[in-house]
This record gives C-alpha cells, sequence and structure tokens, in this order.
C-alpha cells in the first residue's frame, strides 16, 4: 500500500463514516490499517512492520486472527448454507446448542441466540423481567454492557448514557466488589442482578469469589436472578472457559459473544437455567425476543468450531500460563516505576496496567504502538491499558509484547519530567485528562512528526 492509497481510504472514512473516529486513531499512532492478520497480530501495510494485537477488539479473537481451523468451517459452511431463517429449526442451531450447554457451568441447559453482545444482554434483561414479573435491574458502577437500548441502560458510567436519556427505567447502580451497597439495592421487588466477573471497560477489575458467591446468595433470598456477562471474559480468556468457574458461582443467565464468532462471524447467546419460571416464560413466549443474524446457520457452524478448538487445544491452559508470565514482567516493572504505574491487575489474559493519571493511558498507547503493539485504553478509565492478547499467543509473542511494554515505559518515563510539573498548575491536569483534549493535543503532535518525516524522505 502506498501513502497515496492509504490517505485516500482515511479520507473516505472521515468523509462518508467518522471523521472524529480517525482524528482520535491518528493522535494515539493507533491508525493502522489491518493487513496480513494472523496468529497474535497483523501487518501494517504502509511500513510492513507486523504488530502484536493486545486488543483484540475487545476479547474477540481469542483463538487468534485468522484462525485457518475456524476459517476452514465457515468455507465450507458457505458450500451448503446461508443465515437461514430466523426461528427455524436447524442442525446447525441444534449442534451448537448443545456444544455451548456441554461447556457451559453446570444447570445452565437453555439457550438462546442473539446477534452480538448488547443484543443478548436486551434479550437477558427481558428474559428477568418476564420471568419474574419483576422491573429493578442493579448494575455495577462503570459497567459496561454494551450500546443497544436496554443495555445502554446498565451501563455504569454516564458519559455513555449522557447523549440518550432518558433511558428505560429501573436500572440501579451499586459499586463493584462491593456486597454491601448491593445489599442494600437488592430488594424484594428486583428482577435481576448483573455483573462482569471481571470489569473490562471499568479497567480490569477482578471480582471477588466472595462478592460473586455474596451475589449468587442475595439473590436466592430475594428470588431474584443472577446475570453474569461473560462477553469478554468467556471463552478461556481467564485461565478457564468462562470466567465465574474461578469462583464456583454459577448464574441463573450468562451471556456469551465476541469470541463466540472466531473474530469470523459474529454470534452471541444466553444460557439460561431451565426452570419452571424461565423456561415456563420462553415456552409460553417463545417469540420475545427476535434476532434475525443471532443463530444463524453459518454463524452456528462457526461458534461450533470455535469450541472444538478451544477445547481440542486446551486453550485455557495456554491462557493461564500466558497470563502468569505476563503478570510476573509487569509486576516486576511496576516495583521498578512507582511513579509510573499505580497497579497490575488481572487474571489470565485479561490484564490491565493502571498508571497515576489519566493522560498518562494515551501517552503510553502512542509508545505501544511505535514499539509495535497494538493496544487500547479502557473506555471508562482512560489511566488504564489492557492487554488483551489472543488467548493463542505463543511464547515468541509474549517475549515481544513484554519488551515492547518496557520499552514503551521507559519512552514515557523520558517526557514524564516535562508533563508532570505542566499537571500541578491548577486546573491544567483536569484538562490534559480530558479525551478531547488529548486528542488535538496528541494530534498535533502526530502532524509535526509526519511532517518532518515526509521533509527528512524529501532530502533523501
Amino acid at each position: 500500500m502506498t501513502p497515496a492509497e492509504r490517505a485516500r481510504i482515511e479520507r473516505d472514512f472521515m468523509r462518508h463514516i467518522n471523521a472524529g473516529q480517525v482524528r482520535y486513531l491518528r493522535a494515539g499512532h493507533l491508525d493502522v490499517i489491518e493487513h496480513d492478520r494472523q496468529g497474535a497480530g497483523f501487518t501494517d501495510p504502509l511500513s510492513g512492520r507486523r504488530m502484536i494485537d493486545a486488543f483484540s477488539s475487545a476479547g474477540s479473537f481469542n483463538v487468534g486472527r485468522h484462525n485457518p481451523q475456524v476459517m476452514a468451517a465457515l468455507d465450507q459452511a458457505l458450500d451448503d448454507a446461508d443465515l437461514g431463517t430466523h426461528g427455524f429449526v436447524s442442525r446447525a442451531k441444534v449442534e451448537l446448542a448443545q456444544a455451548l450447554v456441554d461447556v457451559a457451568p453446570p444447570g445452565l441447559d437453555r439457550v438462546a441466540f442473539a446477534a452480538g453482545g448488547g443484543d443478548a444482554i436486551d434479550c437477558a434483561f427481558k428474559l428477568a423481567r418476564g420471568a419474574t414479573g419483576r422491573t429493578t435491574i442493579v448494575s455495577t458502577v462503570k459497567a459496561y454492557h454494551g450500546h443497544t437500548g436496554l443495555a445502554l441502560s446498565a451501563n455504569g458510567k454516564p458519559h455513555y448514557r449522557a447523549y440518550c436519556e432518558p433511558l428505560a427505567p429501573g436500572f440501579r447502580f451499586a459499586p463493584f466488589n462491593d456486597l454491601d451497597a448491593m445489599a442494600r439495592l437488592v430488594d424484594d421487588d428486583t428482577a435481576a442482578v448483573v455483573v462482569e466477573p471481571v470489569q473490562g471497560e471499568a479497567g480490569i477489575f477482578v471480582g471477588t469469589p466472595e462478592y460473586l458467591a455474596g451475589l449468587r446468595d442475595l439473590c436466592d433470598r430475594h428470588g431474584a436472578l443472577l446475570i453474569f456477562d461473560e462477553i469478554q471474559t468467556g471463552w478461556c480468556r481467564t485461565g478457564r472457559m468462562f470466567a465465574c468457574e474461578h469462583s464456583g458461582v454459577v448464574p441463573d443467565i450468562m451471556t456469551v459473544a465476541k469470541s463466540m464468532g472466531g473474530g469470523l462471524f459474529p454470534n452471541a447467546a444466553l444460557l439460561y437455567r431451565g426452570t419452571p419460571a424461565l423456561a415456563g416464560f420462553v415456552e409460553a413466549d417463545p417469540w420475545f425476543h427476535r434476532s434475525v443474524g443471532g443463530g444463524s446457520d453459518l454463524g452456528c457452524r462457526v461458534s461450533l468450531a470455535v469450541i472444538r478448538y478451544l477445547r481440542e487445544h486446551r486453550i485455557w491452559e495456554n491462557a493461564a500460563a500466558r497470563g502468569r508470565q505476563l503478570r510476573a514482567a509487569l509486576d516486576a516493572l511496576r516495583r521498578d516505576n512507582p511513579r509510573v504505574i499505580r497497579e497490575v491487575r488481572g487474571i489470565g489474559l485479561m490484564v490491565g496496567i493502571e498508571y497515576l493519571h489519566e493522560f498518562m493511558g494515551p501517552m503510553m498507547s502512542d509508545a505501544l504502538a511505535r514499539h509495535g503493539v497494538f493496544a487500547a485504553y479502557s473506555g471508562n478509565a482512560p489511566q488504564v491499558m489492557r492487554f488483551m492478547v489472543p488467548v493463542t499467543v505463543g511464547d515468541q509473542d509474549m517475549a515481544q509484547l513484554i519488551a515492547a511494554i518496557q520499552a514503551a515505559v521507559a519512552d514515557m518515563k523520558r517526557l514524564l519530567p516535562l508533563a508532570l510539573p505542566a499537571a500541578r498548575i491548577p486546573g491544567v491536569l483536569r484538562l490534559i485528562n480530558d479525551e478531547r483534549v488529548q486528542t488535538a493535543l496528541f494530534g498535533a503532535m502526530r502532524r509535526v512528526e509526519d511532517l518532518a518525516g515526509a521533509l527528512k524522505g524529501g532530502r533523501r
């Protein structure tokens, strides 16, 4: 790809899709066009440089980019199938439903299909309200459950909600990992409690076993349903097939999506207990939730291949081992850089670094990109950099990722003598923590760099 070709693609994207998005990506040196997508990363077609994908589209590429086994399943499905008719009985739907029940925590023996994560959350809330006859749903502060209708109402950060208000009524929010606060909100009018076993967008906070077990007991005492959102945490991401397995707590409803489609064909589902209340509601109103794209025959064939691949290769073991390797390196880095890194947390290959200030997140994203790592900071916590590489990642790529993080922290430390004194000026820290200011500032720096590079190339 030539610079002119890339410029044309970006210009057309800005014109027809989203100009602000391009400016945002350019400011953080994340404006790559993915090419030769294989394994744990992809190639920038302009520079020819391979980049490790440490974002995985928020956990959508657990089986790796362009997984050959999953690709083959899609190729074969295209020979004799299409989407199929929504709601019709098909072999593909039945085979995937059986596979989902086989890998799910015990008791989750019923399946409903959805088109994506937000759609699955919407379906879960409809099911909870329909089965209980109640309306209140309790979520957590800084939770992320998607951008669709009911899902957006459960998002625990005003940033995502404000421009769409008034949203659906009946949603309450308690701090994550605070069982006492949750107990003050859950009562006999509560339809469901919804949590991510590991909060992703909030900055990689792991739900403690005691907290999750306490939620189970709280819901049981009040006749409410417990919903686990495993859209980011599922499919071996945390070192188990599903994150709730670490605590042994089984929810009443569990949503799955993202890597369920193998990064090739979107698909999502919710698994739920076949209790008289839940199953009875679905039997009485089989069309309570419709999804033309969810549970398609093509999607089911791909998702079935994903599950087979994860089980045959015991990918959860690789996630656990590589996760320990990454955590050990990052913990050592934190000890050596207390003026930069506040905390390292996570489980398996869902790991986050929290810096001392929000503006350090975009700075680190820029520094990592320069060292061949595509990473993104958390939407609900810009000071936290998420590392969610494909869970199939190998030794060599993990070593390269660790080296790049170490180099990026060293680069950032060289800039801090300039940034930190400015941050102490009243009002300046709040200003540079603002995402729009960061985009403008880093974007201006990028334009200067691009101009300098062009002039240097011209002199050659």
